[in-house]
């Protein structure tokens, strides 16, 4: 990097702290700051529940693939992801969006309180809240990789400055400044992806042109969509998990879906995200497959190679943009992560382990928002430093195995609990999915890996702990049903449409331990 390169970057920072406190004047209350008060329009919503499913992990751990397997890393990645939030635009997000819209919460798991009981909706908040410290660490960890490859310096002083910057627009901000912030990076996005496309296209000439290049021996089997321990059944396991997670699973995409002013907005929303994600990965992965044509990477797992080839490829200025890129995608997904977690600590958390926090007026609220989004930032980037342990492995184990194998406990009673075809699943059949998902996933990754030879493989490490739960639930349900009158009209106003369907503002902080209905389930 020179001083171009440098004065891109750090204008890019400053610009981002602006949209912070730009968005700081548009934050009034708790509503605003987690759901942006159901003020967002579907277009802007879109683009930032595709942006915040991004982050610098692509561009390491994700490249790495595409450098070893070739046009697998799309197939089992950006694919089903596209395809879960396709069907999710129907199923969940017009759901979701009634959260706020009818029942009033602020958080994706505060109905949980009342369409289960209280126990479930402690355990998956506390589980959801740590799983996502592990998992924002990962995504630290994959841009101070990057970083430290442009600029030499180390791993912890590269978490630490992407951290801070990111902690002050969104702690400022709020949902808004998240949305807003990704709606530059997207554009930054575009800029720097379209560059490094046509980089490597015009470098194809020297290999056989663009049909030519694949006889290429380097590019061996690069072609196949379906490769190694990538094969139909990890294929099929990313599916369903993305098919939770995307929808609002792991809660910073529920917040999308919940902002906008009704469920329609919401589920035009869904759509355009998952169209951005069909075509857009396409060309970012592009440059990915051609990368053992270009570079030789220094690391067994090929995840220093696209930042090899950015810096061979690209002129100064240019590769400031492509830098920026890697912070955008980065910053948006944690800069979400740490709202969605903030509205669950503060909204379901609190008020159950602290009895001041039921008493919680409106700014009350707002700044023990703000806390605990740095808090959780500033633990997340801790876990940062401890990527590539013993404990964690690299940046892919991480985020494959621990994030993925884990999801699906966690996220199948919040989703599953939406649809009136599981309304007999109760507090029940949530807790036993819940907790026998994550002893299978200990099991399957501990256990059992340890004593087969060659280990248990990855599709099955990630598919059995969501299997589990899912068998689980349904099964508990017909087993033990506990579809109560209190209960079941929950489930039919996330279901329907009704007077009660305008925006509201939150109230304060959900009730506490006495409340054992959303006051909305009694009149509209």
């Amino acid at each position: 990097m020179n001083g171009l390169d440098w004065a891109v970057l750090i204008g890019y920072f400053a610009v981002m702290v602006a949209i912070g406190v730009w968005s700081h004047k548009r934050v009034d209350n708790v509503s605003d700051f987690f759901t942006a008060g159901g003020k967002m329009p579907w277009w802007l919503s879109g683009i930032s529940h595709h942006m915040s499913g991004y982050s610098a992990v692509m561009f390491t751990g994700y490249a790495g693939i595409a450098y070893t397997y070739g046009v697998t890393s799309f197939v089992t990645w950006s694919f089903p992801i596209a395809l879960g939030i396709a069907i999710g635009s129907k199923l969940f997000a017009p759901r979701i969006n009634r959260l706020r819209s009818r029942l009033h919460v602020a958080s994706p798991l505060e109905y949980l309180k009342n369409r289960y009981d209280l126990k479930t909706q402690q355990a998956l908040a506390w589980s959801g809240m740590l799983l996502k410290i592990v998992d924002v660490g990962a995504k630290w960890a994959a841009i101070a990789t990057l970083l430290s490859v442009f600029t030499g310096i180390s791993l912890n002083q590269g978490i630490l400055i992407t951290g801070t910057i990111t902690a002050v627009y969104c702690t400022i901000g709020g949902l808004w400044a998240d949305a807003l912030t990704e709606l530059g990076q997207f554009v930054i996005q575009l800029l720097a992806g379209i560059a490094m496309f046509v980089a490597v296209f015009v470098r194809l000439d020297d290999h056989g042109g663009f049909f030519g290049v694949w006889d290429s021996p380097e590019l061996q089997g690069h072609e196949k969509p379906l490769v190694g321990e990538y094969g139909t059944v990890f294929l099929l396991a990313f599916l369903f998990i993305k098919l939770f997670e995307y929808n609002g699973g792991m809660l910073n995409q529920a917040q999308r879906y919940m902002a906008t002013p009704n469920a329609k907005e919401a589920e035009r929303s869904a759509r355009l995200s998952a169209v951005l994600w069909l075509v857009w990965p396409l060309v970012l992965f592009f440059p990915m497959w051609m990368s053992p044509l270009l570079v030789e990477s220094q690391k067994p797992d090929g995840s220093d190679s696209y930042a090899l080839m950015t810096e061979q490829l690209l002129p100064h200025g240019l590769l400031g943009l492509v830098i920026v890129g890697f912070f955008s995608h980065t910053m948006a997904m944690c800069s979400s992560d740490a709202n969605a977690i903030a509205a669950v600590f503060t909204r379901d958390c609190a008020p159950v382990i602290w009895a001041r926090a039921r008493a919680w007026n409106q700014s009350q609220g707002l700044r023990v928002a703000r806390i605990a989004t740095v808090v959780f930032l500033g633990l997340s980037m801790a876990a940062a430093t401890q990527v590539n342990s013993p404990a964690f492995k690299d940046i892919i184990t991480v985020v494959i195995k621990w994030v993925a194998g884990l999801m699906g406990p966690m996220a199948i009673p919040m989703m599953l609990g939406l649809l009136r075809a599981f309304r007999r699943s109760g507090p029940t059949a949530a807790l036993v999915s819940w907790s026998m998902g994550l002893l299978a996933f200990w099991l399957v990754n501990y256990p059992i890996n340890w004593n087969v030879e060659g280990g248990v493989p990855l599709q099955y490490q990630v598919s059995i702990p969501l299997a589990v739960s899912l068998v689980l639930y349904i099964l508990v349900g017909f087993i033990r049903p506990e579809d109560t009158p209190e209960r079941l009209a929950i489930i039919e106003k996330i279901n329907t449409d009704g007077d009660g369907a305008a925006a509201a503002a939150v109230p304060a902080p959900a009730g506490g331990l006495e409340d054992t209905t959303m006051r909305t389930t009694v009149k509209d």
